[in-house]
């Protein structure tokens, strides 16, 4: 409980935790970074850590002179590619395996609902899942296990990133450092956050209602 109370309280106040971890480590952080969005996108087990809001934050931290903005975009880029390519490979030799009921970090219904992003969507779910928590760390994962043509996997996986990243990066580069942005640093996360879920919430309220209007098997 207290882990989950400090990891809301490091979403949320995003930009004072990474300022301080810039000022600990100095150029270290690009490395902190790197490893942050590598974890989120190619584990499985890790798909609750802030992609989203940290790549903004990062962005408007380099408008202010704490990082090399070209350099750390790059960085990133590299690991969102990364993450999803080990993602990959570890759900096309895992398999479904791993999600056994009951079990505490491969739950069912992620797979579920990223597999039913995946029959939206199709291959362009590798690129749009970068904008989706939850669905982000799953899709590589569903793809491995869907033995999609790496090559096909790898050019979706690519676009994706080079958005991604740079996209909130820009954002954050752009319009992090507005004084009213800045004095409402808070409340812009959360806003990034709730649009971020609005795909995962539309999912959920989609199968619901599905299963509310089946008629269910007929004699």
């Amino acid at each position: 409980m207290d882990y989950l109370a400090y990891l809301i309280d490091f979403i949320l106040h995003i930009d004072r935790h990474l300022l301080e971890i810039v000022r600990e480590y100095g150029t270290w952080t690009y490395i902190i970074l790197f490893g942050v969005v590598f974890i989120e996108t190619g584990l499985v087990v890790m798909p609750f850590l802030p992609g989203d809001s940290l790549l903004f934050a990062a962005g408007a931290l380099a408008a202010a002179g704490a990082f090399d903005f070209t350099l750390m975009l790059g960085l990133l880029t590299v690991a969102a590619i990364l993450g999803d390519t080990v993602n990959y490979w570890i759900g096309r030799e895992v398999g479904t395996r791993v999600f056994t009921e009951g079990s505490r970090f491969f739950k069912q219904e992620h797979l579920l609902r990223t597999q039913r992003f995946y029959e939206r969507h199709g291959g362009k779910t590798i690129i749009l899942a970068r904008f989706v928590p939850i669905i982000r760390t799953f899709a590589p994962f569903v793809a491995g296990i869907g033995h999609m043509h790496y090559g096909r996997f790898l050019a979706y996986n690519v676009v994706g990133g080079i958005v991604w990243v740079w996209g909130f990066g820009l954002l954050g580069y752009l319009f992090g450092n507005l004084p009213l942005v800045k004095k409402n640093f808070t409340l812009v996360i959360i806003a990034i956050i709730a649009i971020s879920v609005l795909p995962i919430l539309r999912e959920v309220w989609c199968a619901r209602r599905a299963r509310c209007t089946d008629p269910g098997p007929t004699s």
